[in-house]
């Protein structure tokens, strides 16, 4: 999505270590607008398939999972970090490591609102090594729920969390797949 690589090269930054700051317009201080034509952007390219549910893990990529259930016309489920009271019910876990905290992470779901039947669209902001997206994916298969696909904004792809989920025959999506990321320079997979 040239709209996307061009508002990562224009607002983004690149911090040492290789972290792409996109928190002016992505993940932080969010363009809804843009959100909006990311999430057409998957929906078009799901059309056609049937989806029940969108799911995300909890908390930046919240707001566009919102914005592509809306698309979708499907409930939005995210997976939680932390257990709190108001969770009822059996949970499904995963233990990820969170390339983001640099700890690992017990994602949850309450096994209430996720069921066999479902099928899952996982969309999130970002993706780096892919730990928080084999958590969610985990999750829906140890529920027997069907994962349609996975839908990416911005995918690292010099950290292969993609390459390894499309090794797995799932069909993702990623709207901008960074290749290199230093301070001055971004470039995209084509």
């Amino acid at each position: 999505m040239k709209e996307l690589q061009d508002r990562i090269i224009k607002d983004g930054r690149v911090l040492p270590g290789n972290i792409v700051k996109v928190d002016g317009f992505m993940n932080h201080n969010v363009d809804i607008a843009l959100q909006r034509r990311i999430a057409k952007e998957f929906k078009a390219h799901f059309e056609g398939r049937e989806i029940t549910k969108i799911m995300t893990v909890e908390a930046s990529g919240i707001p566009l999972a919102t914005i592509t259930a809306d698309e979708f016309g499907v409930p939005l489920l995210f997976a939680k970090k932390a257990k709190s009271d108001n969770i009822e019910g059996g949970l499904v876990k995963s233990e990820i490591f969170s390339y983001t905290y640099k700890k690992k992470v017990t994602l949850m779901v309450s096994a209430e609102w996720l069921s066999p039947d479902d099928k899952v669209l996982v969309v999130d902001d970002f993706m780096a090594t892919g730990q928080a997206l084999n958590g969610v994916c985990d999750i829906i298969g140890q529920v027997g729920a069907e994962l349609v696909g996975v839908c990416i904004a911005i995918e690292k792809g010099f950290q292969g969390g993609g390459d390894k989920l499309r090794e797995k025959g799932i069909d993702v999506c990623s709207l901008a797949i960074i290749e290199k990321a230093e301070p001055g320079c971004i470039e995209f997979r084509e």
